[in-house]
């Protein structure tokens, strides 16, 4: 028996609903969303992770100025050192750190404290177990984010980073929250960042592309080959990372740059739709960022929101052999 067509109405609504299910069913993957996950808050602000030869320093947004953390600005969360067996100086700049949430917006102008809103309000520190602790923030009082990360030294010594989100309140003008993180890279021989890409507006022929960026500001951002959203802004909104196109666009997600001899990788999941921003002295001068930024195109009041990606220090050799030797962590993180 053949069965009637749907009317178009009803395509719509089942469209809707299977979107609605979807997004409801995100898996539960931080205690912002798992109340069953125990975690212990500790007296200090930072928690040491060590595994594979690695050494992550995970720091809430406190200042620290003690043997492990020397010179620890406050304002600057997330991996606030990283070492491995191999070269025990910190990658990041000591003062500030790498993996840190700087920007909450909405492309329209505001008070610098407000655009840097993740660094002005309180974090908890939450300890899960000797290779994971996450960074809680509630709700902000101008954007009404509240979010949790969560840190995870992985048996190889990658670091993957969870994170997730709910907006608490209608605060956003332009309909879209454009959220942006950092990694102030300590002193590396070369800015530049590497990653696989052609020119914009050629043939996507895959390449091995150099990402260079002139000055703060100048060509900083990467876009994926599909990615033409554009994100409505005042015309002098004052962070010239977040909207400043490169001339290049990336065939893959991830990249990479070099510090010391060693390769710093950063990868991420195709679905989250990041896009790749770098600036030659974010960090101060020789101290470029190697940053990232995650928009939530048409935010829904109090749903959650969540991106998962992985960061990664080995040796370098060559562009083939970081590209070897993360393949494993891209699939993962194309085929979850």
């Amino acid at each position: 028996m053949r069965m009637p067509q749907l009317c178009g109405l009803c395509v719509v609504l089942a469209v809707l609903v299977s979107q609605s299910a979807s997004a409801d069913e995100l898996p539960k993957l931080t205690t912002l969303s798992d109340a069953s996950i125990r975690y212990r808050v500790p007296e200090k602000p930072y928690q040491i992770l060590k595994r594979a030869g690695i050494t992550a320093v995970i720091v809430d947004n406190r200042e620290v100025n003690d043997d492990v953390l020397p010179g620890h600005k406050s304002g600057y969360s997330g991996v606030a050192s990283l070492t491995s067996a191999t070269r025990r100086e910190n990658h990041f700049v000591p003062a500030v750190s790498g993996l840190n949430f700087e920007h909450i917006h909405d492309g329209t102008v505001q008070d610098r404290k407000i655009l840097f809103e993740p660094r002005n309000v309180p974090m908890e520190l939450r300890v899960i177990d000797e290779f994971t602790a996450e960074l809680y923030q509630a709700p902000t009082p101008f954007w009404g984010l509240e979010s949790c990360h969560r840190y995870r030294l992985l048996a190889d010594g990658a670091i993957e980073m969870t994170f997730e989100c709910i907006p608490r309140r209608a605060t956003y003008k332009n309909g879209y929250i454009g959220l942006f993180w950092a990694s102030y890279i300590n002193q590396p021989e070369s800015l530049d960042i590497h990653f696989k890409g052609f020119d914009d507006g050629q043939p996507p022929a895959a390449r091995w592309i150099r990402g260079i960026t002139p000055a703060h500001g100048t060509l900083p951002t990467h876009l994926a080959p599909d990615d033409n959203r554009d994100f409505a802004h005042d015309p002098d909104f004052p962070l010239t990372l977040v909207f400043n196109r490169s001339k290049h666009r990336f065939a893959e997600p991830w990249y990479f740059g070099v510090s010391h001899g060693q390769a710093y990788a950063q990868m991420f999941r195709p679905q989250d739709r990041v896009r790749l921003t770098q600036s030659p002295s974010g960090g101060g001068q020789g101290n470029p960022a190697w940053d990232f930024q995650f928009f939530i195109d048409e935010h829904e009041l109090n749903h959650r929101y969540q991106f998962v990606m992985r960061a990664m220090l080995l040796p370098f050799e060559s562009a083939e052999q970081v590209e070897r030797a993360t393949r494993s962590h891209r699939e993962t993180l194309r085929f979850p």
